[in-house]
């Protein structure tokens, strides 16, 4: 039956008559009989509200979406991580004294950046403050709709720097710039006098960062000890300028000192990083009554991204098992058609490369549990992959199976199971970023990229989900 239920599925995946499969491959004795059937789920979209901040997505900037006009901001907040033999040297072979003790020649703060917004200038001004948090953030769960600033976490009177930039780093030569391993990133510096919270001032935040080394060594153990006794963490905003947003790939902070080594004057630099290892947050502003307008459109449904839109579909679950209770389902499949943009401007957002189709009710847990598709209640889909212009699940017969199980189940035990479940029926269509090794699916996470689309839907147009049935005569 497997066998024969692997090459029916083959064929009817092909626009063909399925009326004498049955017979052509199977003896006449127990004949296969195999129907095709089409089914219509509903769509709709829903607002998203805010999705799961993770360590290594963070994204900044700040820009003004064509398709509504609406700004679309993301701001961080970051730790760092203490990278493998942190290390400086002894204080009395600085060379830079101040009060007497060590003293940093200079330090940084650097941010590691992709390519900017499609079609802005690269030239485009724009300008960041960033702040220091006044304790560790508290290792938990962080959304999107998390403010750092509203939770009142940020230090009145630490550290306060503000830092003007553009994609293209012009005080950087265009032979460096256009070399092949270099990075683009945004430089900030953070060379004024710097008071800690027991009211200790130092020459500049490297000097702070030096004298905790020598006095605490414990402190820069681990990267847990070093957020709770030295830094807490830095907090960066966009406060002017539109036209600027790039994911930051790494951060770093750097504290540069000379010293004496052998009568020889040498320089030497700590760094840490902002890297996933440590506790991250995105903070995103969309304006939250542009989205709800157009999660009300009933002609097409949205996906839209960071932490915007997504599209709700509710299965026809008893169309396709009620009259077909004996037979065994062979293949389902469902197709969302991409609408072309309705205009036409250059700086539209991308489209939506992948798409995660999971059970609407999990939502947010499948991505607090690191859950991965697992074809059955949760699949993924590429832009493109199987139909142009369409995101095609070739086959959700697993999951189809799986809900009615769990209903029939239900029911036994309730009988307004239904009533009780109201989502049972019903996914939701998510767009992701994944990350793969060796084509095998390791992570998947919410995207924060910017990116928008409408889907073929909504309440004025139902979508068709083609169904093959087989049975033995």
């Amino acid at each position: 039956m497997a066998v024969v239920a692997m090459m029916a599925m083959a064929v009817a995946s092909c626009d063909e008559e399925t009326e004498t499969i049955g017979s052509s491959i199977t003896n006449s004795n127990d004949e296969l009989i195999v129907t095709s059937t089409s089914y219509e789920a509903q769509t709709r979209t829903f607002v998203a509200d805010s999705v799961l901040s993770l360590a290594n997505t963070c994204y900044f900037g700040k820009v003004k979406d064509p398709e509504t006009e609406s700004d679309v901001t993301s701001e961080f907040s970051t730790q760092f991580h203490l990278l493998e033999n942190t290390y400086i040297v002894a204080e009395e072979d600085i060379v830079g004294r101040a009060g007497g003790r060590a003293s940093a020649d200079s330090c940084d703060l650097i941010l590691y950046i992709e390519s900017p917004f499609k079609s802005d200038n690269n030239l485009t001004a724009m300008k960041l403050r960033v702040r220091e948090l006044k304790e560790p953030l508290a290792e938990k769960r962080y959304y999107s709709n998390f403010d750092p600033v509203k939770e009142g976490l940020i230090r009145t009177d630490g550290l306060d720097k503000s830092k003007v930039f553009c994609y293209t780093d012009m005080t950087v030569s265009d032979s460096l710039r256009s070399a092949t391993n270099y990075l683009n990133s945004i430089h900030i510096t953070l060379n004024q006098p710097y008071t800690d919270t027991e009211g200790n001032t130092y020459t500049n935040y490297g000097t702070y960062l030096m004298h905790q080394y020598y006095d605490h060594p414990e402190y820069f153990s681990n990267s847990y000890q070093f957020a709770q006794n030295v830094c807490p963490g830095f907090f960066f905003e966009v406060t002017d300028g539109i036209g600027f947003y790039s994911q930051v790939t790494n951060i770093g902070l750097r504290v540069y000192y000379t010293y004496e080594e052998s009568n020889t004057t040498k320089t030497g630099q700590l760094t840490l990083a902002g890297t996933q290892e440590v506790l991250q947050t995105v903070h995103v502003k969309n304006d939250m009554n542009v989205i709800r307008n157009l999660a009300e459109e009933t002609d097409y449904t949205y996906l839209k991204t960071p932490a915007g839109l997504f599209t709700e579909v509710t299965l026809p679950m008893s169309d396709i098992k009620a009259s077909h209770k004996n037979d065994s389902l062979i293949s389902t499949k469902i197709v969302f058609q991409r609408l072309n943009n309705l205009t036409t401007d250059a700086r539209m957002f991308s489209i939506p490369q992948t798409l995660l189709m999971v059970q609407r009710d999990s939502v947010y847990t499948f991505f607090e549990n690191n859950k991965l598709p697992d074809n059955i209640t949760s699949f993924v889909s590429s832009y493109g992959t199987s139909n142009p212009n369409c995101y095609t699940y070739s086959n959700i017969s697993n999951l189809i199976t799986e809900l009615w199980r769990l209903r029939e189940e239900g029911m036994k035990e309730d009988p307004e199971w239904e009533v009780n479940h109201p989502n049972w029926n019903k996914m939701a269509l998510v767009p992701v970023s994944v990350t793969t090794t060796s084509s095998t699916v390791t992570r998947v996470e919410n995207s924060m990229a910017l990116a928008s689309t409408r889907l073929v839907g909504g309440q004025n147009q139902p979508i068709t989900v083609n169904v093959v049935y087989a049975k033995f005569k």
